[in-house]
């Protein structure tokens, strides 16, 4: 019988998660974020994406921020969870975007996480730039028809992007 290793607490065992988070830099982006220091992610309205949020994502867990819906789609930044999922009162709000008359604050739908600012990216990451990258070839946001806005991100896939955004900024400092 599968026996609990951690009857009593969560198990201290538990290992990060790492997440891509897309956002429109004209709504908010990596400048907000870092400006704010720390900011709720509301207004997902997609039923995969809200379970990530609320049944995966846990305090801790590091966030590649990536700018879509601009001229050069990018991951920009890094951000960490810092509170855990709970309601998001827009989709109660009847004058909200994200307003959603199938939710209310009894029987609230939509869930959002807190994440805090962390880095820039030393240079920026280009949609084109992770195509390139071999390390990347099964990154779910390179796969065709992907248009999820929260993505789980292996931990070798969130290193392989630090690591090339690192070597990026090294040529580019050195004339290249």
């Amino acid at each position: 019988m599968g026996q609990s290793r951690c009857p009593l607490f969560p198990c201290a065992e538990r290992r990060m998660r790492h997440w891509l988070m897309k956002t429109e830099p004209s709504v908010f982006g990596i400048d907000d974020l870092e400006r704010r220091g720390r900011e709720h992610w509301d207004g997902v309205r997609n039923y995969q994406a809200r379970n990530y949020m609320r049944d995966e994502m846990k305090l801790g867990d590091r966030v590649l921020v990536y700018h879509s819906s601009t001229d050069v789609p990018a991951i920009v930044g890094t951000a960490r969870v810092v509170r855990e999922a709970y309601p998001d009162p827009s989709s109660w709000d009847p004058d909200s975007a994200y307003f959603d008359p199938k939710s209310g604050p009894d029987t609230p739908r939509w869930v959002m996480v807190d994440v805090g600012f962390e880095s820039r990216l030393a240079a920026p990451l280009s949609l084109a730039e992770l195509r390139e990258l071999t390390a990347l070839k099964g990154m779910l946001l390179l796969k065709k028809g992907m248009r999820l806005s929260i993505q789980p991100v292996t931990p070798a896939e969130f290193a392989a992007v630090l690591q090339q955004a690192a070597r990026k900024a090294e040529r580019k400092g050195k004339g290249g």
